[in-house]
């Protein structure tokens, strides 16, 4: 009941440049996408009647938590300006005054084909992620202004609660609470029962813990089982791995964050149809990933998870395109939840706790 409702979906919704004033825009949901969505509510209603009926007889807690609607705006205009700012700088065109204003971006290219070129490349971008769809407004001598549209605020704060869902249902989980029900309340806000649990404030407490996601290098100055079983080097620690279990020695430091991915999600890879997961960094984590892999080519690198290590790829090659995979022989859930908990690492922070009560159960005749 506590598998992430997200994962056993797959509502697509396109975008596509339709002219130079809407870079991109979400169209109407395909047939599957519809049929997905009225699936989901289907069985969101089954498990709310059935969460229902245990909580007349049992009794329980009821919380309220409401995401972050304006942070998710705010964060989303300062990733749409550092995306605009890698676009410039890669395809070295001209500009000054790159600025964020009224809840948008505004910048200016006095070169026309500049200017063509910057819509082309972020229409590109935006495809297929309806939260990346932009308005584009000529403001004349060259000054173009970029906004995320309504549609895309709306993709937006959806994702953000759908994956708020997820990692309440995860923690859940782990916590070993296995009968619950947390279903969307409205367009911002999301409502937990839970049966025979008397104090929603041990609940609370596990969602106000923050998964720890962190990208580090490994130390290869002597062999991990070594450090293990001896003293490792100043500035590393010893950590087991997500599902081999074997040590990595990796520095305490991380260069990267889960704070710098603005996307994260389970899918299958190209040449060997495994299950991954695959991620996004925004600007601010594109431009270190970057610098990071460009400085340690051919040294392995750690992705870990609450301490965990999930994968250890070796940096082939500088990694400029600011996304990236993680394979470990995963099954399709666990690529599924490593996903999850990618994008639940800075979640805590956009969620604020509403109203928490005590339901007492039904008085028996």
């Amino acid at each position: 009941m506590t598998t992430p409702l997200r994962d056993r979906i797959t509502p697509l919704i396109r975008a596509v440049a339709v002219t130079s004033v809407i870079l991109a825009s979400a169209t109407a949901l395909p047939r599957a996408a519809l049929a997905a969505d009225s699936q989901l509510e289907k069985m969101r209603a089954k498990i709310a009647a059935f969460i229902g009926d245990k909580m007349e007889k049992l009794g329980g807690s009821r919380i309220v938590y409401k995401v972050d609607a304006a942070g998710l705006r705010e964060s989303a205009v300062t990733d749409l300006r550092d995306d605009v700012y890698k676009t410039l700088r890669e395809g070295k065109i001209a500009f000054s005054g790159l600025a964020i204003r009224d809840g948008g971006v505004e910048v200016k290219v006095a070169d026309a084909k500049g200017r063509e070129e910057l819509k082309r490349k972020l229409a590109a971008a935006a495809e297929g992620v309806p939260a990346h769809a932009l308005t584009v407004t000529d403001g004349g001598d060259g000054l173009v202004r970029l906004k995320p549209t309504d549609a895309a605020s709306a993709a937006g704060l959806h994702d953000l609660v759908e994956d708020s869902i997820a990692m309440i249902e995860q923690r859940l989980k782990d916590a070993g609470i296995k009968l619950a029900s947390a279903q969307p309340d409205g367009t911002d806000r999301i409502r937990i029962f839970i049966p025979g649990m008397m104090e929603p404030e041990r609940v609370t407490a596990i969602f106000a813990t923050k998964v720890k996601v962190s990208f580090r290098l490994i130390d290869i100055s002597m062999p991990a089982e070594q450090a293990q079983s001896g003293t490792p080097p100043a500035g590393t620690e010893v950590l087991l791995g997500f599902k081999d279990k074997r040590p990595y020695l990796v520095a305490r430091d991380s260069v990267l964050d889960g704070n710098d991915i603005s996307y994260a999600g389970p899918g299958f890879a190209s040449s060997t149809n495994e299950p991954i997961a695959s991620f996004r960094f925004n600007g601010r984590g594109a431009r270190r990933f970057a610098h990071v892999t460009a400085e340690n080519v051919g040294r392995p690198f750690a992705i870990v998870l609450d301490d965990k290590v999930v994968s250890a790829p070796v940096i082939r090659e500088p990694i400029t395109g600011g996304s990236g995979q993680i394979s470990g022989n995963f099954t399709l859930e666990e690529a599924s939840s490593v996903a999850m908990l990618l994008r639940a690492g800075s979640l805590p922070g956009h969620l604020g706790l509403i109203e928490q009560q005590v339901i007492q159960p039904a008085a028996k005749p």
